[in-house]
Formats: structure tokens, C-alpha cells, sequence
């Protein structure tokens, strides 16, 4: 086995964005394609890490880029600068994300057909929102996502499956934001599942994560969870 990792140039109107993707080249052919949606950080190694372990799984892993050039940010302040827009903007936001959906589709090893997206954070939102636009995808996973809609869009008749993997203590995703996001699902049409782990925080999937003032702490044993459970969905999904 064999993986293989690059970048990828492509572009959201005249917006220049660098990808990261990954596969198994010991696979032949297309194959099932998940398109990764980066934390507020940018499109750094975690979520490259991540598209890493997809594509040994037999994925075609595509790690988007929303700030273009592979820009990352260097502290909180240059995240939030860097998210801040997307934020304001859900238009925007989705319009970036639907880019890196048509570029991830003219890739050779793309199964059109056999698409999910994935997303942490501030790309759990992204994610979501890929599906709140009607995108024709099988499916979204959320891990520790934003899951407020936009207030100035409407969410259209969602066909993707959806899971949202959350910390029942995350305060960025409190219990009633929780509550209005199950019944947006739910008047969308949605085929959703939600999955809340007790004692948990925002950003359980990453180790380097520990600023329980902030409300950001990793969680082993609920990031082992949560990767179990969105294997499980894809082999669900994509039958």
C-alpha cells in the first residue's frame, strides 16, 4: 500500500485555491470521494492528516481550501480574521465550498456518483451548508461543527445524509442551537442522525487542542468514536 499525496490548483471564480488530496494508488480506477472541509485554522496537516487516513481506507480524499493559496492562520486572531467573512457571507461560503465539490469531481479518481464531505469546526458548518444548498451528494459528517443556518439563505430540500458528531459540552454548539439545528434538518427533509458524546468539548478530534477556558479539548475516546461511527456511515452510504 501505497499512498499518494499533492496539491491541486483550482479556483472559485477568479479566487486561486490550493487543494490537498490523497489516495491509495494500490486501487485501481475511481473510487469513493470525500471532499475534507478545514477547521478555522485553514487547510493545515491536520485535515491533511485526515485525508491521509481516508485514502487508506480506499478513499479518494480531497481537502479543500477556503481562504485560497493554502493560506493558514497563525494564532486565534488571524483565524477568526480568516473565518470572519465566510461567517457574514454564507453566499460566499457556499459558493467556495461548491467549487471545491466541482473541482474535486474533475479528478481522475473521483466516483461522481460516490461523494460525501466531511468537516471539523468551522468546516463542519461548511459541510452543512454543502448540504443545506441541494448539493447531490450521498452524504455530510460534522465532527464539532457550527450548526446555526444562515439567517439570509434558505436551506433547500437537503439530499445527502447527514451525521453531526458533537460534545454535549461544546459551548460554540450549546443545546438549544442543537435543538433548532434537528428541526431545520428535519423540515428540510432530511435523512439525519445526531450523535452527542457526554463530557466532551469543542474540537475532541484534535490532539493538540487543549484550552478548556476557550472551551477546545481533545477526547480520545470520543475521537475514536466518532471515526468509527462516520466509517460506519460511509459503508452505509456508499452500498
Amino acid at each position: 500500500m501505497a499512498v499518494i499525496s499533492n496539491t491541486v490548483n483550482y479556483l472559485d471564480g477568479e479566487t486561486p485555491l490550493e487543494g490537498f488530496f490523497a489516495y491509495d494508488d494500490t486501487f485501481e480506477g475511481p473510487r469513493p470521494t470525500i471532499l475534507l472541509c478545514h477547521a478555522w485554522c485553514g487547510r493545515e496537516q491536520f485535515v491533511e492528516h485526515k485525508a491521509s487516513q481516508l485514502a487508506e481506507q480506499g478513499y479518494f480524499a480531497f481537502a479543500l481550501d477556503m481562504y485560497g493559496n493554502g493560506r493558514c492562520g497563525k494564532d486565534k486572531d488571524e483565524n477568526a480574521q480568516l473565518m470572519q467573512p465566510f461567517i457574514d457571507d454564507r453566499a460566499m461560503l457556499r459558493k467556495r465550498v461548491c467549487s471545491a465539490l466541482t473541482a474535486a469531481k474533475q479528478m481522475p479518481w473521483t466516483n461522481e456518483n460516490k461523494i460525501a464531505a466531511i468537516g471539523f469546526c468551522f468546516g463542519g458548518l461548511c459541510a452543512l451548508d454543502l448540504a443545506r444548498s441541494g448539493a447531490d451528494i450521498c452524504g455530510v459528517v460534522s465532527f464539532h461543527g457550527l450548526l446555526y443556518p444562515a439567517s439570509d439563505l434558505p436551506t433547500l430540500t437537503i439530499k445527502s445524509k447527514i451525521l453531526v458528531l458533537h460534545g454535549h459540552d461544546d459551548p460554540m454548539a450549546p443545546v438549544d442551537q442543537v435543538i433548532h439545528f434537528q428541526q431545520e434538518m428535519t423540515h428540510a427533509g432530511a435523512d439525519w442522525q445526531f450523535h452527542s458524546f457526554g463530557h466532551t468539548l469543542h474540537a475532541f478530534t484534535n490532539p493538540n487542542a487543549n484550552d478548556p477556558d476557550f472551551g477546545t479539548v481533545y477526547n480520545e475516546t470520543a475521537n475514536a468514536r466518532a471515526w468509527k461511527l462516520m466509517l460506519q456511515f460511509f459503508q452505509e452510504i456508499f452500498q
